[in-house]
């Protein structure tokens, strides 16, 4: 099969296909990263450890102002009625995405709340586990099954698209084409050494199905950040073909 049968044709500009993952533990570290990367990055991930910072809502808000777009991954894990009121207080606050974890009675409730603007996605399987995790946590499937079940059932409900490995992209696509939104962590360019387990390239996630891509610590960590978040959207330009 075609390296592009399974390429995003959703019209979302290419430099935005790259949300950094901010996660860094202030507001004066962020601002500067930010600063540093300037132009190389429109979309930026903020998550649990930054939201521990008191200085989540500010720095939503100075990112919007600078013409750049926000995702919420705090992954949303509560009883329904608690989590339905939590989108609905983020709704207006500019977001793009925002992430929900839980069973279909928790995901439709943060869909009914989200509005017009802000897209829910639903959480499959979280990168750092592998197949021996999935069987400590009890379930008798394998992860590809897993995430399809979860991608199907957030679908089924209303979900505007799911956070998911690159490795099962393919197989989302596969089952159940293009209409939703496939956002894909666990990309590392080169090697891997850390505590992300099902991991994929940037082109890998292109070409199994992935409209967006997160990455952080091959950008934070780099000796040079610029030059590494400069060098991932020429990768991505060039998957593109722009």
């Amino acid at each position: 099969m075609s390296e592009t049968a399974f390429l995003s044709q959703k019209d979302i500009p290419n430099n935005e296909r790259l949300i950094f993952a901010l996660d860094v533990k202030s507001a004066t570290e962020a601002r500067k990263l930010v600063d540093l990367l300037g132009d190389s990055v429109n979309f930026y991930k903020l998550g649990l450890e930054f939201f521990m910072s008191g200085e989540y809502y500010p720095t939503l808000e100075w990112l919007l102002a600078k013409g750049k777009k926000v995702f919420v991954d705090l992954k949303f894990f509560d009883v329904p009625q608690t989590v339905g009121s939590a989108v609905k207080q983020l709704q207006d606050k500019g977001a793009t995405f925002a992430t929900v974890h839980g069973n279909d009675s928790i995901l439709r409730a943060a869909v009914e709340a989200k509005g017009d603007r802000l897209k829910i996605l639903a959480v499959t399987v979280l990168t750092s586990l592998d197949q021996g995790d999935i069987n400590d946590l009890g379930f008798d499937c394998n992860v590809e099954e897993l995430v399809l079940s979860r991608a199907k059932r957030a679908f089924e409900v209303g979900c505007d698209g799911v956070i998911s490995s690159g490795l099962e992209a393919k197989g989302l696509r596969e089952s159940l084409g293009e209409n939703f939104l496939v956002i894909t962590p666990g990309i590392r360019p080169v090697q891997n050494t850390d505590d992300q387990k099902r991991t994929v390239s940037v082109e890998q996630a292109f070409q199994n199905g992935a409209d967006y891509i997160v990455v952080g610590r091959p950008i934070r960590e780099a000796d040079d950040p610029l030059a590494a978040a400069m060098d991932i959207q020429e990768r991505i330009a060039k998957v593109f073909g722009s």
